[in-house]
């Protein structure tokens, strides 16, 4: 197959900073689509990958997968969208399209989906390059449509942090009639409150520190739950119909169980991994409360949820920086010195 070498950025080790990188990327086959990267987000899964703390990483790693770009090229039967279209590509390229899941538009939990960066590409027999580079080729079937009116710098984390938390709003049907909280003011939780917002639900925010008070009402919380406060914690017992935990690392799930009304579910968004104090189950059998996960979303979710955005002119939060500054970001990431998403202006990387 012929391929095209760009530049992208990535890494060759999980100790290794990213540096400046080339790579192999696919001429168009006739459903594929070519895209000039105009904006990339950086997303936590970027780090991890490049870190190997999943230990699931083969190297190099071209990290990225909220992608905003032009069209540059179709293939002969591409009919969704043609050269200088601004499109969209999230964490999915590729996945079987025949079983249940993909029949269902549930793509993302397709056994064999393949990931933007770190699936394994079929056409090259190599290991998938995401977004932190000049170019992409992705089948049409996993290509979005942007709407006109909104700022794309802001868009391009709507492609995860935002899918992830619309997929189990939607799922868990939120409307004008739903009490909804949030645990966590990041990437994701920034999202889930303007989404759940729009959605017409009466949002709260759990926080730690009282100076996300501000900055969480601005976003669209009606109310801050501050969970240190065993008072504030315990007047908040039995009223929500469903948490969004987007929290990344190790705590305890416990205290926001119990705020949980009868049915009401709380959705694992951020953490993977053991849970470290284990459950309690006496407030889940007692009220018939659950535990759930989440996972993205499918790709005619996302296009939804596209449409919905630029329907109320929701984008995220965003600090944009050029390539050449993301070990620098990544190191920020950790510290939650971010208001709420890095973004990268990927025209720095032809610089």
């Amino acid at each position: 197959m012929e391929t095209k070498r760009v530049k992208a950025f990535g890494t060759e080790s999980s100790e290794a900073d990213l540096k400046q990188l080339q790579i192999d990327r696919r001429t168009v086959l006739a459903k594929d689509i070519e895209i000039d990267i105009l904006f990339c987000g950086v997303c936590h899964s970027d780090l991890h990958f490049a870190r190997n703390d999943w230990g699931m990483t083969t190297y190099p790693v071209v990290p990225g997968h909220e992608i905003v770009g032009k069209v540059t090229a179709i293939g002969s039967g591409v009919t969704k969208h043609k050269v200088g279209d601004i499109v969209a590509v999230g964490c999915l390229v590729d996945s079987c399209r025949t079983c249940n899941n993909c029949k269902n538009d549930l793509e993302q939990y397709c056994p064999e989906w393949v990931g933007t960066y770190g699936g394994y590409d079929k056409h090259l027999d190599t290991n998938t390059h995401g977004g932190y580079s000049e170019t992409i080729v992705v089948d049409e079937a996993f290509v979005l449509s942007v709407p006109e009116n909104l700022d794309l710098a802001g868009l391009a984390p709507v492609l995860c942090a935002g899918i992830t938390t619309w997929s189990p709003l939607r799922h868990w049907n939120v409307g004008k009639d739903s009490k909804v909280a949030v645990v966590g003011l990041g990437g994701l939780g920034h999202m889930a409150i303007k989404l759940a917002n729009a959605l017409g639900a009466h949002v709260t925010l759990f926080s730690r520190s009282p100076g996300k008070i501000d900055d969480a009402k601005a976003l669209g919380a009606h109310e801050v739950i501050i969970s240190t406060d065993d008072l504030q914690m315990e007047e908040a017992m039995s009223r929500f119909d469903i948490i969004l935990d987007t929290v990344p690392y190790e705590h305890d799930f416990n205290p926001y169980i119990a705020t949980l009304k009868t049915n009401g579910t709380i959705v694992v968004l951020g953490y993977l991994g053991p849970l470290d104090p284990p459950l309690v189950t006496v407030p889940m059998i007692m009220g018939r409360k659950s535990l759930a996960g989440s996972l993205i979303g499918g790709i005619a979710e996302t296009q939804e949820l596209l449409d919905f955005c630029g329907k109320h002119n929701i984008t995220s939060d965003v600090e944009v920086i050029d390539i050449q500054k993301i070990n620098e970001a990544y190191e920020r990431m950790l510290k939650s010195d971010v208001k709420y998403r890095f973004v990268i202006d990927m025209t720095s990387l032809k610089n």
